[in-house]
């Protein structure tokens, strides 16, 4: 039996003690796999659960509901707004942490609803030593189970475990909520997330795999992954993203040569469900 295997062993057994459970699902590969590995272990008694909110990109509860699906999970869905806090919208170093609190305590309700006494995250062995992560006090705060940090399951493992599976979020990039693309300090609003939601939606369209689109209050400051930047100098999509996202209401449009990085707008370190780590802000290139 390998190492790999061994936790992959320890991780069922511990989910298949518990009479239920209910896992906060964002769809991308670590809460996946926590599915996966909660329905091999309880089968029906398993609910993957996705909180829709304002911060919530369209796009990735698709992708929520497809790779539940594939897991053959129960899906479930609750809607909150971030926005009625006053914390949040704030956007100071711990606006992580007021999310997560929020998202995690309709998560707990949801369980109870349901007869569930053991709410799970996607929390990994890597996430601890990221940097600055305040979601993740309000993991331990509010006693939420983390089957791969427990069994010491890394990214790297995590993405084996979801080949395994076959599930196709295997390789999907980390994805942090909208809010993370506003800079610390410049409060989170609806026109803001939409405005960055829509964005990227036109980046996504011309093919880009990796990206930000960050809102400095008006200026938009697009992140392409390097190996994607020549593309992203191409005329055609410099025309095109100038106008388009002019009129979602951007008063200047820049590419920032530096290419993506985690984090560069807010503190912390992205995952799924996280922050972002604090990086230069440059603004290169102005379209």
């Amino acid at each position: 039996m390998t190492t790999l295997e061994a936790k992959l062993e320890a991780a069922r057994a511990d989910l298949a003690e518990r009479d239920g459970v209910l896992i906060a699902f964002s769809g991308g590969v670590d809460s996946s796999v926590v599915a996966a590995l909660a329905h091999d272990a309880l089968g029906e008694d398993a609910v993957a659960c996705t909180a829709r909110s304002e911060t919530l990109p369209e796009a990735e509860l698709e992708d929520a509901t497809r790779v539940a699906s594939e897991i053959g999970i129960r899906h479930e869905l609750v809607e909150f707004s971030e926005l009625e806090s006053d914390a949040f919208v704030e956007n100071d170093d711990d606006r992580c942490y007021h999310c997560r609190t929020m998202r995690l305590g309709e998560m707990i309700e949801t369980a109870r609803e349901f007869g569930i006494e053991t709410v799970c995250d996607g929390t990994n062995a890597d996430d601890p030593g990221a940097g600055h992560r305040p979601g993740l006090q309000a993991v331990e705060e509010l006693e939420v189970h983390s089957p791969l940090l427990a069994h010491d399951i890394d990214k790297a493992e995590v993405r084996e475990i979801a080949d395994r599976y076959g599930l196709s979020v295997a390789d999907k990039p980390s994805m942090a909520c909208l809010s993370s693309r506003i800079p610390t300090g410049l409060e989170v609003t609806e026109e803001r997330l939409t405005r960055v939601e829509r964005a990227e939606a036109l980046l996504r369209q011309w093919g880009f795999d990796q990206f930000r689109v960050r809102d400095h209050d008006g200026l938009a400051r697009i992140e392409v992954a390097p190996d994607e930047l020549e593309r992203a100098l191409e005329t055609a999509f410099v025309e095109t993203v100038r106008e388009e996202l002019s009129e979602l209401g951007f008063d200047h449009v820049t590419l920032d040569l530096h290419g993506y990085r985690t984090g560069s707008v807010s503190p912390g370190s992205e995952n799924d469900t996280d922050g972002e780590e604090p990086a230069n802000d440059v603004f290169a290139t102005e379209t």
